[in-house]
Parts: C-alpha cells; sequence; structure tokens
C-alpha cells in the first residue's frame, strides 16, 4: 500500500472553548503510520520513509491490534531520564543506520507509540466518518500493551494545556469532534497550541572548541530558494559523543563562503558549509529581527535541507 500524506494541525495561540471539541496531548515524538493488509505490516513515517525495521516491537501487529486490516496514525516517543517524553532519545532509535544494531537499540530505548486516528478498517476507508465514530472504532481495534497506548482525549483543552505546561511537555492538539480525517490536508479543525516552540533548521556554519563542534550556525530556506541565517545554537541535548559525531560530518562540508544570505551576527573563528545536515531547535520565541531566542539543539534529523522552509505560521 502506497504511504498517504497525514493530515497536520494548524498552529493556534488559543484554545477553543465552545462545544465539540476535544484535547490530546502533543507528544514530541516521531510521526509514524502503521499499514497493514491482512498479511504484512508496513511503519512509514509523515514524510514517507519506510520504519518497519526500526521499531519490530511495533510491526508486531497482531498483538495488539484486532482488525483484519487497518492504517494507524500516532506518534512513537521514547522517554529521557526524567520520565518525560524526549524528541532526543527518539532520534536514537529513528536515526538507526544499521539494523543490527535495532535489537540492542529495543532494550536501551524503548518505545511507546501512542495511537490517535484509524483511518482505514477492515478493508473499508473510515476517514470521511467524523473523528467521533473513528475514535470509537479505535478503542475497540486496539489492545494497549507496554509498546502501545491509545492517547486519551479530554474536554476541558485549558486544564490539560495546564497540567502540560507545568510539567515542562510540548503542548496539546484541540479537535474537532465532528472532522473527518483530511488526507493531505492542513486545516484548522486541529489546532496545535505548544508551551514551547521548535523548528527544523539547516547548518550553514560551526565553530571549534578543542577541535571539536561547540556551536552551529542555523537557517532556513524562503520561497526563493534563500538561505537566511536564523541564530546560533551550541546547549542543547547532543552528548560529547554526538558532537564528535557531528564534528566528523561537517569537516568535509566545509567551504570559502558564507552559504547565507544575509551577515550573520556571529561570524568570528565560523567554518562556513554548505547545509546538508539538519537539526531540531527548541526556542522561546523569534526576535523582531528574524532571528531565535534561546534555541537550544534536541537532535540531528533526517530531513532535507530544502524542506526547512522559512514561512509565517512559525513565526507567530
Amino acid at each position: 500500500m502506497k504511504p498517504i500524506i497525514p493530515m497536520e494541525p494548524v498552529a493556534s495561540d488559543t484554545i477553543p472553548q465552545e462545544p465539540g471539541w476535544i484535547a490530546q496531548v502533543k507528544w514530541d515524538g516521531v510521526r509514524i503510520l502503521t499499514y497493514y493488509d491482512g498479511k504484512h505490516v508496513q511503519l512509514f513515517n509523515r514524510k514517507g520513509n519506510e520504519r518497519t525495521h526500526h521499531y519490530p516491537e511495533l510491526a508486531d501487529i497482531e498483538t495488539y491490534c484486532r482488525a483484519d486490516s487497518v492504517i494507524l496514525d500516532g506518534e512513537v516517543i521514547a522517554l529521557g531520564s526524567d520520565g518525560k517524553p524526549s524528541f532526543h532519545e527518539v532520534m536514537r532509535r529513528d536515526g538507526i543506520r544499521r539494523m543490527q544494531n535495532v535489537p540492542r537499540m529495543q532494550q536501551t530505548v524503548p518505545v511507546t507509540y501512542m495511537i490517535f486516528d484509524c483511518l482505514y478498517l477492515n478493508g473499508e476507508w473510515i476517514n470521511q466518518r467524523s473523528l467521533q465514530d473513528r475514535l470509537k472504532l479505535l478503542s475497540e481495534t486496539i489492545e494497549p500493551n507496554s509498546h502501545v497506548q491509545v492517547v486519551s482525549s479530554h474536554d476541558n483543552g485549558s486544564a490539560l494545556f495546564e497540567v502540560i505546561r507545568q510539567h515542562g511537555m510540548e503542548g496539546i492538539v484541540m479537535k474537532r469532534l465532528d472532522a473527518p480525517y483530511l488526507i493531505g490536508a492542513k486545516k484548522a479543525v486541529w489546532l496545535k497550541i505548544k508551551h514551547y516552540r521548535d523548528v527544523i533548521a539547516a547548518i550553514g556554519g560551526f565553530t571549534l572548541n578543542g577541535g571539536v563542534v561547540n556551536a552551529v550556525l542555523l537557517g532556513l530556506y524562503d520561497e526563493q530558494g534563500r538561505f537566511w541565517y536564523i541564530g546560533h545554537a551550541g546547549t542543547g541535548k547532543l552528548s560529547r559523543q554526538e558532537w564528535r559525531e557531528l564534528t566528523d560530518r561537517l569537516m568535509p562540508a566545509v567551504i570559502r563562503e558564507k552559504p547565507f544570505v544575509n551577515r550573520p551576527d556571529r561570524h568570528h573563528g565560523v567554518f562556513w558549509v554548505t547545509p546538508t545536515l539538519t537539526a531540531k531547535i527548541k526556542y522561546a520565541e523569534w526576535t523582531e529581527g528574524r532571528s531565535l531566542r534561546q534555541p537550544s539543539i534536541q537532535a540531528i534529523v533526517d530531513v532535507p535541507p530544502h524542506a526547512c522552509r522559512l514561512d509565517r505560521e512559525m513565526m507567530r
């Protein structure tokens, strides 16, 4: 079965208060859709890249799903040492390149599949049915276990957001109960309200300390394909070993001229690179000068540099 483009929420600063909406935790992980035709199981991320062999505990679908055939949508998460979802940790699983390392990483970084929707069930597309109907069918289809859970829904979005804020988690998603699942769409029947913000940015330069990268210069592409500097980050979740590995990957990409169209505020001692690597960056807000305030690196990610786009919505 050819993977679909999943539905996406629209960013919002307000939480709907009127009836007809439910709230769910916005889990900080990797979006994964599971496809089961009755014989074979395949897992794909939102970009359509296969992840079946990265998560064998999820590919064993008969241990948690009663359907003869199904398409499920959800988020794969991994917990950090603080017991909270950690994007850095889940990327240690999702970023595996040598499949022989998967069994070891299953023990080191256990994951949970937080399922929040069902698009196809027992040979029938149900994506045009209401969310309320789909959630009922989902609860009847999935048998939760240590690696699989169905995302809980809540009536009071404001109360859920306050709990999320107190625990320092990502945010919530508000969904209309009467809404269909619109494949490939981004509609305001799903709203994401974040406690903190993040962006996937391309790396256009770096600085060294003791021969190891200690900060990276970040950029995004506009509609004309121009690469704009948006800030630099030298803090975050990367371990010493990951900084060393990043150094090894960046050094071969060094170039003489800066790749940015604007002048970075930090440019002394910088090594410019052709943008080939991307990172998930957590930040407080955008400044008036179109740069990130308090950026920190969460993980190096497998996203094409030119997919790191500068748009108005992310600057809200």
